[in-house]
């Protein structure tokens, strides 16, 4: 009855956030008029960078990132915590907080001992760590492009925006989520053998993976799929014993860990078993390698492929609805995303164009935490924080 009740909680999410605010107007693209990326100013990234040295004991990983992150990870929390007190009072917190940390002990590893650690090296429950790290599976909407220039050359990026409905603070005008969010964004570079294995961008403490880059090799993101047999499904599978699914951004980073080519990597991605389904956005090191993945929890059912033959095929974009069927009319974020794409053009893809790009309402909005853009042959990956300025969509 208690697992019924924390999944009636994530279904009701999943079920809000499938139901997005109308967008109060359609702006212009920030091409040409002006430049925001941040590099043209002479501004570093803002993001720090960390290490994860996977030869390290899993419990000990992320000891570095706990000890700089604890108070932050403790704060968002919280954050979290209040925002479900209205609805189930204490009841749902005491539940995890006795409860979820046996969810962890059928984890795969080696997320089941770093999840350990991490509770260990923060002070921080390990069902409240637990349900952070599960918490992104049905809660997270995006925008992802891959681009090639006209040399042929692959450029990925994208926006991930998170928290809608997740508390509103009438005095900074922000969801609260979404803000602490900004607080704990991460670099990390994965190590093996003394030698980096991949890079990604993460929220501090949160051992998944929604965006990497393995230079020379691949690019991926991932993209959160509405679907009515979503990830609160699959929760509910796993919790009645179904072992087989993989949880989606520990495959993305099995698949980082793993895979040596774009081939592989699409294979991977388009061929294991889910407990939520996704898009996956992926890129190659060569001229047209790049797809979108669009995923059920139990298998592949469309992979478009960049085709640079093709009218405004040199690019793919993903936002949050198959590519083959109209978006939410109240939730098109791809008509204003494809619309930049088009006037940037491809003789001007690169990390400064697409930059601007992900920084044109509605693409930007008030859910954005930040932008990353990539590039797989020099391995150049950059991370921004980003702040819609009101009047802004979902505000």
């Amino acid at each position: 009855m208690k697992q019924i009740l924390v999944l009636g909680l994530l279904g009701c999410f999943a079920l809000v956030r499938s139901v997005p605010l109308p967008a109060p107007f359609s702006e212009h693209c920030i091409i040409g008029e002006q430049n925001l990326y941040p590099a043209a100013k002479q501004r570093q990234p803002q993001i720090p960078w960390y290490t994860i040295d996977l030869d390290q004991p899993a419990d000990q990983r992320w000891n570095e990132v706990a000890a700089a992150y604890s108070d932050k990870i403790k704060d968002l929390i919280g954050v979290i915590k209040n925002f479900t007190v209205p609805f189930f009072q204490d009841k749902l917190i005491d539940w995890i907080d006795n409860n979820m940390d046996l969810w962890d002990n059928r984890l795969p590893q080696p997320y089941s001992d770093e999840l350990k650690g991490l509770a260990q090296a923060t002070g921080v429950k390990l069902g409240e760590i637990v349900l952070y790290n599960i918490f992104y599976e049905i809660f997270t909407v995006c925008t992802s492009i891959v681009a090639q220039d006209q040399s042929g050359k692959l450029y990925h990026a994208r926006n991930l925006d998170f928290g809608l409905f997740l508390g509103w603070d009438y005095n900074t005008h922000e969801w609260q989520v979404t803000s602490k969010l900004r607080d704990i964004v991460i670099n990390l570079e994965w190590k093996k053998g003394g030698q980096t294995l991949y890079k990604s961008v993460n929220f501090a403490g949160y051992v998944g993976i929604y965006n990497g880059l393995k230079q020379d090799k691949f690019t991926i993101t991932a993209n959160e799929r509405f679907d009515i047999d979503g990830g609160y499904r699959g929760i509910e599978k796993w919790l009645e014993g179904d072992d087989n699914a993989k949880w989606m951004t520990w495959l993305t980073r099995d698949t980082m860990e793993q895979a040596e080519t774009y081939d592989e990597a699409v294979f991977m991605l388009s061929n294991t078993t889910m407990m939520s389904p996704v898009y996956f956005i992926v890129g190659g090191r060569e001229a047209g390698q790049g797809c979108i993945v669009t995923r059920s929890r139990e298998g592949t059912l469309n992979i478009k492929n960049l085709d640079p033959s093709q009218p405004n095929g040199w690019y793919v974009l993903e936002t949050n609805y198959d590519n083959w069927k109209p978006p939410l009319f109240i939730d098109d974020r791809r008509t204003p995303g494809n619309e930049c794409m088009q006037k940037l053009g491809q003789a001007n893809v690169g990390f400064e164009g697409i930059f601007n790009v992900l920084s044109s309402k509605t693409n930007l909005n008030m859910l954005t935490a930040y932008t990353v853009l990539m590039q797989v042959n020099s391995g150049d990956f950059e991370t921004y924080l980003q702040k819609c300025e009101q009047p802004c969509w979902f505000a």
